[in-house]
């Protein structure tokens, strides 16, 4: 299995939506100049391609929730094994938020 960065992944998924809109816009502006067959054929095509684009997202979401559920499983296992590290960890950070809420 390949792992993917989140922000690669957004940054995937963010220019492969730009380029499916895109791409659909012109084809529905194409077919609203066109007539007959040929506007009925663009329409189509912009339809595949939104639906494709809709079944990436779907894989995107799968792929996201996946990496949480293992970021999730990894940091439960972490906290099990360790557990006066995580109590040192958590008080550290309460106590350095406290500390820079109480400058303001």
């Amino acid at each position: 299995m390949k792992t993917v960065s989140a922000s690669s992944l957004a940054e995937q998924i963010e220019a492969d939506v730009r380029k499916a809109v895109s791409g659909a816009e012109d084809m529905l502006t194409q077919a609203a100049n066109a007539t007959g067959d040929k506007a009925a054929e663009l329409r189509s095509q912009a339809l595949q391609q939104l639906k494709a684009l809709r079944e990436h997202m779907n894989d995107a979401q799968e792929a996201a929730l996946r990496q949480s559920k293992a970021a999730a499983r990894a940091t439960d296992e972490y906290v099990h094994e360790n557990p006066w590290r995580s109590i040192l960890a958590a008080a550290s950070v309460g106590v350095v938020v406290g500390l820079l809420i109480g400058r303001r």
